[in-house]
């Protein structure tokens, strides 16, 4: 049976010393590694990217604490088996005063009803859970379970970490391939490494295939090259769960703020990459030209509507031509948030209620009657004074929170700063 299983099962490490990675969890002195060491772990979740080391860590921990060990996967397992293993755990627990791990797989896929069947059992110390998932559990889990255990997350190993972990699968003899004439020249091993992206299954499983599908040469060697392993590793997919989609997001909405336009273009490619609907990137766009550019380039908000409807005219790939020109000239322009502040204010005040009626001279004259309600008696029409422009009020009287619009002193705003300043300041009628 063993020497059928994938190269990635047979080379899962079997004590701490042998795991690789995560050194901020289980590193040396770290509070995980001396749970485990002391046999005192408590209900945990275990939650990052595939091939991490969760489920290998969770094995680890079966082979070294004295309690009992039950695993779960949470797409085939129901309330009943659950309840199953509750009731061997609890006569366990009576009878020789032994504790049980309960690893549940997949554990973001448990329903609220699957959930509350373990709460007593953690609640009382009849199991101590270990949940493995790859999405952010405080937002794919239920609050309840979240709230009874501590959260572990596993980062993405290193590309020199994958590459260790193949040679040491290509040198030992019992699991790997040390007793075959395997040679894997150093730049394949690296490509191996760098595509699978700190996934250590996928790129085990990709020297799998580059050794079983080579031909011994005349030496009677196996030799991977970079031509083999490039055929052996697929294109990584990217594992697009809502926590990291809307991290991604952020991260893109927070470089067109800050005029990194290298880094929104980066953010954007992983979104396309993923397959993130586009036109979900170009709303943000169109948004960000006025929150943060606003009337300091007004020509940003031009170009990034453009961009959408340039999108929703020829589609991608054509399309992220204009989407990039978008997100540059948003990145690019000097910035200003006084529209987002102007609106802020206002949608304020108007919330506070209390409306006023509309002042007499501002009301509609355009029907008839309206000058025997004194509608639009002492309106000053502004192109009969010099500069098209005179004094008069126009907010209405609740308006407390003005003023609302304060233009900055960057780009475009700048003149519309200085012009504002002059309307303020000129005596009623002059300029």
């Amino acid at each position: 049976m063993s020497s059928n299983q994938p190269l990635a099962d047979r080379m899962r490490p079997r004590t701490l010393e042998e795991f690789m990675g995560q050194s901020h969890i289980v590193g040396p002195g770290r509070l995980l590694r001396r749970a485990i060491q002391a046999d005192r772990l408590t209900s945990s979740i275990f939650w990052g990217p595939p091939g991490t080391g969760k489920t290998t860590l969770a094995s680890i921990i079966a082979r070294s604490t004295q309690a009992e060990f039950a695993q779960l996967n949470a797409v085939t397992s129901g309330v009943g088996d659950v309840r199953e293993v509750i009731a061997e755990a609890e006569q366990r627990l009576r009878l020789y005063g032994q504790s049980t791990y309960l690893l549940l797989d997949e554990c973001h896929r448990w329903s609220k009803s699957q959930s509350d069947s373990i709460l007593p059992a953690i609640e009382k110390g009849i199991v101590r859970f270990i949940g493995s998932t790859t999405e952010n559990p405080m937002v794919s889990m239920t609050p309840a379970i979240v709230s009874r255990c501590r959260l572990f997350r596993f980062e993405k190993l290193g590309e020199g970490e994958v590459t260790a972990l193949l040679r040491r699968a290509i040198a030992d003899p019992e699991r790997g391939y040390g007793q075959m004439n395997v040679r894997a020249d150093e730049d394949a091993l690296r490509h191996i490494a760098r595509v699978a992206d700190g996934d250590v299954r996928s790129a085990l499983n990709a020297l799998e295939l580059a050794v079983v599908s080579t031909p011994v040469d005349a030496n009677g060697q196996v030799h991977v090259t970079l031509e083999v392993a490039e055929e052996s590793i697929q294109r990584p997919a990217m594992q697009m769960d809502e926590s990291l989609y809307y991290d991604m997001l952020s991260a893109f909405c927070k470089s067109l703020r800050g005029s990194d336009s290298d880094a929104a273009l980066a953010w954007c490619a992983r979104l396309l990459y993923a397959g993130v609907d586009p036109r979900l990137i170009m709303r943000r766009v169109i948004v960000h030209a006025s929150e943060d550019v606003g009337l300091a380039n007004p020509l940003a908000l031009l170009q990034a509507v453009s961009a959408g409807q340039a999108l929703e005219m020829v589609g991608l790939p054509e399309a992220r031509m204009a989407m990039t020109q978008a997100i540059i000239a948003v990145c690019e322009s000097p910035k200003s948030n006084s529209v987002a502040v102007a609106l802020e204010k206002s949608a304020a005040d108007a919330e506070k209620g209390g409306f006023m009626s509309v002042p007499v001279h501002l009301r509609d004259t355009h029907y008839k009657g309206s000058a025997r309600l004194g509608s639009g008696e002492g309106y000053l029409y502004p192109h009969d004074f010099p500069g098209h422009y005179v004094k008069q009020v126009y907010a209405p009287k609740e308006a407390r929170g003005m003023p609302y619009y304060v233009p900055s002193d960057q780009g475009q705003e700048l003149k519309l700063a200085q012009r504002k300043w002059e309307r303020e300041h000129m005596e009623d009628g002059k300029r």
